[in-house]
């Protein structure tokens, strides 16, 4: 006696082979659909990444249980209670967030309208356009690989879709859709290396523009929150020999203006003449630029004369900050001149020079009382600002004061918390602190921020300045000179300048276990993905015309013009159409390995006596061989049933098993041999 199966439970999941195709394709796009839809999540508003996720469980269940898709008018008001919360949300239908957030919401909508093939194209379609949205906001190589894989996605489902018959995996599925991607790279690959170039791949803000490393004033403790990010703010590679750690000061803001608690720039209209004056040869370097929002380019010091940079104009400050015509929402790469030894600024002090000696009335009176005992000083009664600059260096050095990225808030008076008290800051506070002291000794003196150092070792031949590398140093005046730069952090933390010992905040949890376990394979990772995004940035995201002309070089055109790129592309694209036209009449003309099987056993069979037409199945077959033969043909009949599965079942494969085939024609040869034998005896009897 056999114990009878136990019957499923309720809701218990049948395994992914079990289920059944409708329900597998089903699954499989809303899978897939939730992978396109995932990096946009920190995008959309929290009720449409709710609600996208509510329809595509719904849907899921029903795929599941087999329930009824809903009706038309449920779908129609989900769709305006959509719509009504885009427009609460972004005030407008108009534009790309709420453009980005309703097609999400009908990406979902739609997989609850399932019902026909139709229906399933037009999910495809908007899963394509959905992958394109995402590099509308970030075009970095990972999101790049992300999308990757949701095009495979997409293609697998479309090919399952043009299956109708049988239960073809999904191995054979996506296999076929690799193979269709891989044939349409190399047409996709010239379109990319020789199509004429109208700017940058995606002319919209991208990956790093949602952030901001410098700004346009300084407050204490805002250069300290800028250090705290790792992230890349460029990448520069030199024309030679790099120079010293302690030269590599990249000037962005010039910050003259004190209110008491911020520092802001001058007016570009206030500007004075700069007068720069270089020294020693110049050093050249190509920079690649992260998005920095602001209109500033944070070159290196001294740069002199503009960069070209196309579509953006240049425009450069006499206090030796250079500014373009826009804020900077998207990666620059160019290249510039610099000479690290200069000197700048008039050699004669001038009226123009008040609001460097400014200071605002009633704030750190504690500091400014200091610097007046200083005045009285014999000593410094009449020193110059190089000698008082360097007086108070001392200070810093000798008076117990500390440099961390945590020196807690200071109130209204910070300057004289800073350099009386505490006596504990970063960057920032040591700078304004001196440029505060050195005003009320009737020096002339400003605040610079932007970036020092980089990172000790270049990854893929570019050295990296990261946002943790963000600084504000200052500038005193000198009779004779101009104007000179002083880095007070240098004095209490002189490893940060001279060999770009940057503080660190603490790690994560992941990436502090793994230095733990293994430093050198922390770094190692890094460098090595952070050289993979460089050679995409480089290659991929600013690919430009001159790359495209040196490309065209390499080919062996002397002298390319636009009119030599025209017509290889066109001769390319006509070569790659004859031969895809050639394959295309050679693939016509080949005979499906099936439809081969089936005339050869339709032929064996009307030997038999058995009628076949085209249209019938192995398993209608078998059943005329069962009626006319009985058990005599049930040998056959059973060979032409696992035809029938391994051409239609579960475990359907791509092309016909040859051995079963043989076996096949070995059953129908067996009985026809023993049919003259069977017709005597009948005749006999």
């Amino acid at each position: 006696m056999t114990t009878p199966a136990a019957a499923p439970r309720r809701g218990a999941w049948p395994g992914w082979k079990n289920l059944p195709r409708e329900a597998r394709d089903t699954l499989f796009l809303l899978g897939v659909i939730a992978w396109t839809v995932l990096p946009h999540v920190s995008h959309l508003p929290a009720w449409c990444t709710a609600l996208t996720a509510a329809v595509l469980l719904w849907r899921t269940r029903l795929a599941l249980t087999g329930g009824a898709l809903p009706g038309r008018w449920v779908l129609v008001a989900v769709l305006m209670v959509a719509a009504v919360l885009t427009v609460w949300s972004f005030r407008t239908l108009l534009g790309k967030e709420p453009g980005v957030t309703m097609a999400v919401a009908l990406m979902a909508l739609k997989t609850l309208e399932l019902r026909a093939r139709r229906d399933a194209f037009v999910v495809f379609f908007l899963g394509f356009f959905l992958i394109l949205t995402h590099f509308l906001y970030s075009q970095s190589l990972a999101v790049a690989v992300a999308m990757l894989v949701s095009v495979w996605g997409l293609l697998t489902a479309l090919v399952l879709a043009h299956l109708p018959v049988g239960q073809p995996s999904l191995r054979q599925a996506s296999g076929l859709a690799a193979r269709t991607a891989l044939l349409g790279a190399p047409l996709m690959a010239l379109m990319f290396v020789l199509f004429p170039r109208v700017g940058p791949l995606w002319g919209v803000p991208h990956d790093s523009a949602g952030k901001t490393g410098l700004s346009n004033s300084m407050r204490m403790g805002s250069v300290a929150e800028v250090a705290q990010d790792d992230s890349i703010a460029l990448r520069i590679r030199f024309d030679g020999a790099p120079p010293p750690p302690d030269a590599l000061y990249f000037r962005g803001p010039v910050l003259t203006r004190f209110d008491g608690a911020e520092w802001q720039p001058l007016p570009p209209a206030l500007q004075r003449p700069g007068n720069l004056r270089v020294a020693g040869p110049a050093l050249r370097y190509e920079m690649t630029l992260e998005p920095l929002r602001l209109p500033v380019l944070p070159l290196l010091e001294a740069t002199a004369t503009a960069p070209q940079i196309e579509g953006w104009r240049v425009v450069g400050l006499t206090d030796l900050q250079w500014l373009v015509n826009r804020p900077v929402t998207e990666r620059l790469r160019f290249e510039a001149e610099a000479h690290v030894a200069f000197k700048h600024g008039p050699t004669a002090r001038n009226a123009d020079m008040e609001e460097e000696l400014m200071l605002p009335p009633s704030f750190n009176p504690r500091t400014l009382a200091w610097a007046a005992a200083v005045r009285r000083d014999p000593v410094y009664a009449t020193a110059s600002g190089r000698v008082l600059a360097q007086m108070l260096l001392q200070h810093i050095r000798t008076q117990g004061f500390s440099y961390t990225l945590a020196p807690g808030e200071y109130g209204r008076n910070a300057v004289d918390e800073f350099w009386l008290d505490r006596r504990e800051g970063f960057c920032e506070h040591f700078a304004a602190a001196f440029v505060v002291v050195m005003r009320a000794l009737d020096v002339p003196a400003r605040v610079v921020t932007g970036y020092q150092g980089t990172d000790p070792l270049p990854v893929d031949g570019y050295h990296v300045v990261r946002q943790s590398s963000a600084h504000a140093w200052a500038e005193y005046w000198e009779p004779g000179t101009g104007w000179v730069r002083a880095d007070p952090t240098a004095a209490i933390a002189p490893d940060r300048i001279n060999r770009g010992s940057r503080l660190a905040p603490p790690q994560g949890l992941v990436a502090g276990a793994l230095g733990t376990m293994n430093p050198a394979l922390l770094a190692d990772l890094r460098q090595g993905w952070e050289a993979m995004n460089n050679r995409w940035n480089q290659w991929v995201l600013n690919y430009s015309r001159g790359q495209q002309l040196q490309v065209m070089k390499n080919l062996g055109f002397d002298t390319p013009s636009w009119e030599d790129m025209a017509l290889l592309l066109i001769g390319s694209l006509s070569t790659l159409a004859l031969a895809g036209a050639a394959w295309a009449w050679w693939d016509r003309h080949r005979v499906d390995p099936w439809v081969r099987q089936r005339v050869a056993l339709h032929r064996a069979l009307q030997s038999l006596g058995i009628p076949a037409a085209a249209a019938d199945s192995p398993r209608a077959l078998a059943a005329r061989v069962r009626g006319r033969f009985g058990p005599a043909g049930e040998a056959l009949a059973n060979q032409l049933d696992a035809l029938e599965r391994q051409r239609y079942g579960r475990g359907a494969i791509p092309k016909p098993d040859a051995t079963l085939t043989r076996a096949v024609k070995s059953r129908v040869r067996q009985l026809a041999a023993a049919l003259p034998r069977r017709g005597v005896q009948a005749a006999d009897t």
